[in-house]
């Protein structure tokens, strides 16, 4: 048994008129902070096990180097110890992951130690994503 389809609407529509398309939201975030989150699971699924690291967000938990060190490490575990840093050396945390990062990532150099070391426990945020970001598409080709 056929049933008829009403296409009268077609008809009735003027000529100028297009179909109203809507944006998929399933390909992923589309606003900022969405890929900020997004940014950070990923961080914390690449330093999941490791001490001292705690990734909330994009300033204070990056202050002392370890989480660079842990998410660097993650992918070169070889080129140093990671179970000899510890959080009160700041400076060369942060030395030994942005090297690493440079040497075996080709990640350009976006924060200067010196930079972090004065921004203290509250680093610039945006300063700490742009790295981060930087990062995660240097390091996602070594997955």
């Amino acid at each position: 048994m056929f049933s008829f389809i009403d296409f009268s609407f077609l008809l009735n529509r003027p000529k100028d008129s297009k179909p109203k398309l809507k944006r998929s939201q399933s390909f992923g975030p589309s606003s900022a902070s969405g890929i900020k989150q997004m940014l950070l699971e990923w961080c914390r699924s690449k330093t999941i096990g490791y001490q001292n690291i705690d990734i909330q967000n994009f300033s204070s938990s990056w202050s002392d180097g370890m989480a660079f060190c842990a998410l660097v490490h993650s992918f070169f575990p070889l080129d140093f110890d990671y179970n000899t840093l510890e959080p009160k050396n700041r400076k060369q945390n942060l030395q030994q992951a942005f090297t690493t990062a440079e040497k075996q990532a080709d990640c350009l150099r976006l924060i200067e130690v010196d930079d972090m070391l004065v921004m203290g426990d509250r680093p610039d945020a945006m300063c700490v994503f742009t790295y981060v970001q930087s990062l995660y598409n240097h390091l996602k080709t070594f997955e």
